[in-house]
C-alpha cells in the first residue's frame, strides 16, 4: 500500500515545452523498473506547467526513487528544460482507492 509519495512541479522553458514532455515520457520505463515505486505519474497542467507524482510504501522506496536515474536525469537537464528548479514536496498519503 502506498504511504508516502513525490510531487515534483515543473515548469517548461519558453520553447522548451514538447522537449520536456518527451523527456517526462521517456522516463516511464525507468520508473517501471524501479521494484519500489508503486504508481508513476507524469501529468500535463497547463500549456508551460508538468508535475510528476510517484507513490511508495515506505520512506525507503521514496528515497531510492529520489536517488535513482530519473531523478538524476532531470537534475542534469534542469537548466535546459526549466525555468526555475523543481518544487519538489513530499506528501504522505493518509487514503488510498486501489
Amino acid at each position: 500500500m502506498s504511504r508516502v509519495s513525490i510531487w515534483a512541479q515543473l515548469e517548461a522553458k519558453p520553447g522548451k515545452e514538447k522537449e520536456l514532455e518527451d523527456f517526462l515520457k521517456s522516463a516511464q520505463p525507468l520508473a517501471e523498473r524501479e521494484p519500489q515505486t508503486i504508481s508513476w505519474y507524469a501529468i500535463k497542467m497547463g500549456p508551460d506547467k508538468y508535475g510528476i507524482f510517484d507513490t511508495f510504501a515506505d520512506e525507503n522506496g521514496r528515497n531510492a526513487h529520489l536517488n535513482g536515474e530519473i531523478a538524476k536525469a532531470l537534475f542534469a537537464k534542469a537548466k535546459d528544460l526549466l525555468a526555475k528548479p523543481p518544487e519538489i514536496s513530499k506528501p504522505e498519503i493518509l487514503a488510498v482507492k486501489s
